[in-house]
Parts: structure tokens; sequence; C-alpha cells
């Protein structure tokens, strides 16, 4: 197959949770820029038919859907109904996520809980759903968790305290790993980006007071902007990254090797 060609993803449909806005909307571009038809989910209605007419004037065959990650009884209903109207999700791409800041000893349980039940539990939930519903039977399937460097490493509590955080997507790495050992047989192969800091709602108070010490931080001197996770996107989701599973890939201006 020519480069184009593994790279492309005509026919293939992706569902990519926490969608209507930022990482994931980048990356929904990204892939229904390449071929694919989009399924996108959020909590709410209006960002997610803002986001969906979006894609649509790219060009892109996009559909958005109601949903709560961090709720379990949630998530079967639409997942089922994108498989129904769908028939069938070839990329999940699980960019839903949740933070919260404050330091170790006082940090709340219900944060802690929060944390655990959007950023763990809730891609645990949806990834079994279809993988079993879809992926497994097709014997073909990329999944891709979108963690953080934050759960590769500590974090300077100059910048941030964010424990439950950094557990959650530690946790996230750790559970990649584990299932491409389990599904790659089934010739699924499961996935992590791991950003380092992008402008985005979620990081926008954390740049406000610390913008220039992450910068000053990071040996390119930047942070990440727009376009910089769509390329790794397209590979993981594509035919070209069939031998390259259980990995966590940090796209953080190289922040981690110091």
């Amino acid at each position: 197959m020519k480069v184009l060609e593994l790279l492309g993803l005509k026919g293939r449909n992706a569902l990519v949770t926490g969608g209507s806005r930022g990482l994931g909307l980048q990356m929904a571009e990204a892939l229904g820029e390449m071929g694919a038809r989009v399924a996108i989910t959020a909590r709410k209605k209006d960002e997610l038919e803002e986001a969906a007419s979006h894609l649509k004037k790219a060009g892109i065959a996009a559909s958005s859907y109601v949903c709560d990650i961090g709720r379990r009884d949630a998530i079967a209903p639409a997942a089922e109904q994108i498989l129904r109207e769908f028939g069938k999700i070839d990329i999940l791409v699980n960019n839903a996520g949740a933070t919260w800041g404050a330091p170790a000893e006082d940090h709340p349980l219900e944060g802690w809980d929060k944390l655990v039940n959007v950023n763990l539990t809730g891609v645990f939930v949806l990834t079994q759903l279809v993988g079993k519903r879809s992926m497994i039977p097709a014997k073909w399937g990329r999944v891709i968790n979108i963690a953080s460097i934050a759960g590769l490493m500590g974090q300077d509590k100059r910048i941030v305290r964010t424990l439950a955080y950094n557990t959650t997507k530690g946790g996230l790495v750790n559970f990649t790993r584990a299932l491409a050992a389990e599904w790659g047989e089934y010739g699924i192969t499961v996935n992590a980006i791991c950003p380092g800091f992008f402008p985005s709602k979620m990081t926008r108070a954390t740049l406000d007071t610390t913008g220039e010490l992450i910068r000053d931080w990071t040996p390119t001197k930047r942070l990440g902007n727009d376009e910089d996770l769509k390329g790794l996107i397209v590979l993981l989701a594509s035919e070209a990254s069939r031998h390259i599973t259980g990995q966590a890939i940090a796209v953080d201006g190289g922040a981690t090797v110091i």
C-alpha cells in the first residue's frame, strides 16, 4: 500500500468523546479530513451542535450525541444509538476528561471520585462496550486514549497540584498497556497520547498564572497548538499503525525528557 492509502480513513467510523471543543474537536476534524465518518459526544447539547456544524462546513460527515461520560448509566444508551446509526465503530478516541486542582493534603474526596469516574471508569465502560459489540467481531479496531504527561511524571507544584488527575491519567496509561496485551489478537491496537500543555478551557487557569514558566521549562519553548495532535491521531487511527500498540506517546515539546 502507498503511504496515503495507509493513512487514509475512508470507510472508517470514529467516535470521539469530549469532541465538542478543544483537543477533541481538533482530533475529530483531523479524522474527518482523512475520510472517516465522525461521531462526537459531550455533555452540552449546544456546544455539540455548534461543533457538528463546524465539522459539516468542512465537508466532514459528522453527528453529535449528548453523553456525560462520568455517568455510567448514560454511556450504553449513547453508544448503542451510535452503533445503530453508524453500524460499527472502528476508531474510539477516549478524550473526555476532567481535572481538579488542590494540594494533596486538602484534596476533597468529591474531586477524587469525579476524576476516577470520568477519567477511568467511563473509559473502561465505553471501551468494553465498543470492543465487544464492534471491534472484536470485526477483527479490527483502534482505541486511542488521551492521557497526559501528568500520567507519566510528577508535577512541579509551582505549576499545578493535581494529584487525582495525575493518578487517573497514570492509570489510563497502564489501562492502555494492559488492554493492548489482551486485544492484540483481535487486530485491535490500543495506544495513548499524552499531551503536554495545550491552551484549552481545562488549562486556562494554569496557563494564565504559569504559562511563561511552562514555556521556559519546555525545550522547544512553546505550548501545543491546534495542529500538534492531528498527525499523530491520524497515524494511530489508520492502517499505518497496525504494528504500534500499548504505547504512551508524549506530545509535549520535550517537557518529559528533562
